[in-house]
């Protein structure tokens, strides 16, 4: 092999350079450069681990949101259920009330007319009063006031009261997980 030198060119040297101070060598730059790189890379890892950590914990979270739903409509169906019994409770009540108030103007029309109320009359709700042949209180005096008989007085208004119905009563049943039931005993 032939080789073409020109003597004006200097030579390649392939061995020992020397240094020139104030300079770094090419060893130490690569070596400052892949300590970086292995600085960045630890960044990289640390960061992707808190990443990873973090999606786990906002999957828990959405998991956690869900559970709450339906803790929410279990909770929204206890309290329906609870609140139709009390409904349920008050509507019966108020039918009681008033055919007690529908049988205390029938005894206090009577007693304005005269006649005695008989002690052995049905017990209060038992059964609806007749408004239809007694005179309501109002009704009573204002016959008193004008001198003419209470029997001829016409009631100004017809009042119908609603029976009383069987009075649902509700047990409520505590499990040992802490969960609440009413039952509804007729």
């Amino acid at each position: 092999m032939t080789m073409i030198s020109e003597p004006d060119v200097p030579a390649i040297e392939l061995g020992h350079r020397e240094t020139v101070p104030g300079k770094p060598s090419r060893a130490r730059m690569i070596g400052v450069i892949a300590v970086g790189a292995a600085l960045v890379t630890a960044v990289n890892v640390t960061a992707a681990v808190y990443l990873y950590r973090g999606v786990n914990d906002l999957r828990t979270m959405e998991a956690r949101l869900e559970q709450l739903g339906q803790f929410e409509q279990r909770i929204g169906a206890r309290i329906d259920t609870v609140n139709n019994g009390f409904q349920s409770r008050f509507e019966t009540l108020d039918r009681q009330l008033q055919a007690n108030f529908g049988q205390i103007n029938g005894n206090i029309a009577k007693l304005e007319q005269g006649q005695p109320v008989a002690a052995s009359e049905p017990a209060p709700g038992a059964t609806e009063p007749a408004m239809l042949d007694t005179a309501t209180v109002a009704d009573a005096s204002a016959a008193d006031e004008s001198g003419a008989d209470p029997a001829a007085a016409q009631p100004s208004f017809k009042r119908k009261v609603a029976p009383p119905g069987p009075n649902p009563s509700y047990q409520r049943i505590q499990q040992p997980d802490g969960k609440v039931y009413y039952k509804k005993i007729n």
